[in-house]
């Protein structure tokens, strides 16, 4: 399944009766409660409000980033509760670009959830009705099925990366400004985990909406060269707008890639690793 879809195909669907959840991942960095009172402003009618801090996040200890993944356990609860079967076709949306929908993509991807895409535009692209009154989820009578995420990278790792002499290619989505550690205001310490390359998930878009699919392949082949996406290992400040780079890269054909879910705000809680500016 492609992983974007665009409003007119969305509204095809819905006026099709084909049975979607739509969620609305609208969320902001500095104000957990914005995007849910965004949400009950208004929204794609039929929509649930999927919070990022919440329903895509796991508990924090201080050392495991700002956005940890939750168990698999917890993930398979969190999809009871909002109603998402094994074969749900799930449609997510933000109005940031896909940046907070393309971490709910990736962590259904990631057990291998294959019915799941990211509205390319968001709320601004919708043309279809608008609701104003947030409705509950419908929870699913059974919990589903427990998988284990899949393309994830953990700290060790990252530290046995930034050690080895042939390092795998490390992609922080993040804005340029912050990689070169200027203006961090989200983390404690500025700067990049050694050896990254920076490619801000902005660059995948236009007008807020994605890239063609060929154009978002020529920028990714030009970046990572002769190496496979299996090798390439992506990052950000927290684990949610890397998602944008793999979604970016799976639309452009280049699946594979993996994601380091602490990414920055969990490299940078130790001292002893080291950073660069």
């Amino acid at each position: 399944m492609n992983p974007i879809i665009t409003a007119n195909q969305l509204e095809e669907l819905i006026n099709e009766g084909s049975d979607i959840l739509i969620c609305d991942c609208r969320f902001d960095l500095t104000n957990a409660k914005a995007g849910y009172e965004m949400y009950k402003t208004a929204h794609i009618t039929g929509a649930i409000y999927v919070n990022v801090d919440q329903d895509l996040s796991g508990k924090k200890t201080g050392s495991n980033g700002r956005h940890p993944l939750p168990t698999a356990e917890d993930w398979a609860k969190t999809r009871q509760r909002l109603g998402i079967a094994n074969h749900t076709h799930v449609v997510a949306y933000d109005s940031h670009g896909g940046t907070f929908a393309s971490r709910l993509w990736w962590m259904l991807r990631s057990i291998g959830h294959a019915s799941v895409q990211v509205l390319d535009g968001g709320l601004d692209a919708w043309n279809g009705s608008i609701g104003s009154i947030g409705r509950e989820p419908k929870p699913l009578s059974a919990m589903p099925d427990v998988y284990p995420y899949q393309g994830v990278v953990l700290i060790d790792e990252m530290e046995k990366n930034v050690a080895a002499n042939d390092r795998k290619m490390v992609i922080d989505a993040r804005a340029p400004d912050r990689f070169r550690g200027e203006n961090e205001t989200l983390d404690p310490v500025g700067g990049h985990i050694p050896g990254a390359t920076n490619r801000c998930f902005k660059e995948n878009l236009v007008a807020g909406k994605f890239k063609s699919p060929e154009q978002l392949y020529k920028e990714f082949v030009l970046l990572i060269g002769q190496q496979k996406p299996g090798m390439i290992i992506h990052s950000c400040g927290s684990g949610v707008s890397a998602c944008h780079n793999l979604l970016a890269m799976e639309a452009a054909g280049l699946a594979g890639s993996r994601l380091h879910v602490g990414s920055w705000s969990e490299w940078c809680s130790d001292p002893k690793r080291p950073i660069e500016t």
